[in-house]
């Protein structure tokens, strides 16, 4: 048991482990905050009431959903924007030291 607290200590696995929980959370927040006033305000701005997710392109019989990618776009883009600079607020990118030093 005294190396498997020592090898979460000197790996950072507890640091992991809560950054993986708060990114998810984080995900579904920023998902949330798109799908529930970006969509909409960037689907009245294209003439189209409603969501930007269903929002497409119709050649013949086949459909191109562009407003779902557009979505998920505006999503990873956020989450990256959020991500890139909680790493700079809270300096995280000079965490990592090896050890001995």
């Amino acid at each position: 048991m005294k190396g498997f607290i020592e090898f979460i200590r000197e790996q950072g696995v507890m640091g992991l482990a809560v950054g993986f929980i708060l990114g998810g959370a984080v995900s579904k927040l920023v998902t949330a905050f798109v799908n529930d006033l970006v969509n909409p305000i960037v689907g009245v701005f294209l003439g189209r009431t409603g969501e930007l997710k269903k929002v497409f392109l119709q050649i013949g019989s086949s459909k191109i959903l562009w407003g779902d990618f557009v979505s998920s776009f505006i999503d990873f883009a956020i989450i990256a924007f959020v991500v890139y600079f909680g790493v700079k607020i809270l300096r995280l990118e000079t965490l990592y030291k090896k050890k001995g030093k």
